[in-house]
């Protein structure tokens, strides 16, 4: 299992990579379409829709359109959107449950975290053409704190963070990956190389108080990851699945790897436009 996880790391690494030092968004925008029907699929999958396939074209046409016509007022108000769903949808399912599998309910929640999946790829897309370092370097929150959270759960893990959702996850892990998160960004903002970062953006803001706002925006991403890794894990227990599909061998499907991405990085986008 782990060669053929190494594996498939490794394959998917050989496609993104070029494409982002190459600054080549033509490739990024049909890899970012691919990624984002397996993804929509693997949503309406977990939701028991009768037809997933089909509803997948549709919202993949959708994230097209947001591809062809790039209007930047259009996808701050999706962003907006996004953090709206989040924090009035959501988080209160998060903590109250979700709705059961079959019903109106269910459906609308379905389309609506569809919307919050075409927000996180519109979002890899701006973020791409800020640049394709600014991009990574909002990604980097997201694996950071997951490999912070790892090893400090392993060492320190007591508290259970969300028992009945993900019981391998504690809060002595959650506060670990948001200390290596401030620690891995503190450390890139002293490097001029990478004054294009998102924390750098963040430092730069303001003379005045540009820490204070670096320090309560990561917190607030590092938070929205966890909370984006919980929901999906939400989604996969209702649905009685263990990983959203097979199509990544060793790492289960696509949203499987972006759960936490969801909404970071459309906030990560909307916090650096309203910088």
């Amino acid at each position: 299992m782990l060669k053929v996880r190494v594996l498939t790391a490794l394959v998917l690494l050989a496609v993104l990579l070029p494409v982002l030092f190459l600054n080549n968004f033509p490739a990024l925008a049909v890899i970012a379409a691919i990624f984002f029907a397996a993804a929509s699929w693997e949503n309406f999958r977990l939701c028991s829709n009768a037809y997933p396939k089909v509803i997948a074209v549709f919202w993949t046409v959708l994230f097209g359109f947001f591809l062809m016509n790039s209007n930047a007022m259009a996808a701050v108000l999706l962003f907006a959107f996004c953090a709206a769903l989040w924090l009035f949808v959501f988080i209160p399912l998060l903590a109250n449950g979700l709705p059961p599998l079959q019903g109106v309910r269910s459906r609308l929640l379905a389309g609506f975290y569809s919307v919050a999946i075409l927000g996180c790829f519109v979002a890899i897309v701006a973020a791409f053409r800020h640049s394709p370092l600014f991009l990574l370097s909002v990604m980097a929150i997201v694996w950071i704190a997951d490999i912070g959270a790892y090893f400090s759960g392993k060492a320190f893990g007591r508290h259970k963070l969300a028992p009945s959702i993900s019981p391998g996850k504690t809060w002595e892990g959650a506060i670990g990956g948001w200390i290596a998160v401030m620690l891995a960004a503190f450390i890139s903002v002293r490097f001029p190389a990478m004054h294009d970062t998102f924390a750098a953006s963040l430092v730069r803001s303001h003379d005045r108080w540009g820490l204070i706002i670096f320090m309560a925006c990561m917190t607030f991403l590092v938070a929205a990851s966890v909370v984006g890794d919980l929901f999906e894990s939400q989604l996969k227990r209702r649905a009685g699945m263990k990983d959203s599909s097979n199509l990544l061998p060793g790492h289960g499907g696509v949203l499987d790897r972006i759960d936490a991405l969801i909404p970071v990085l459309p906030l990560a986008v909307l916090i650096n436009a309203w910088l």
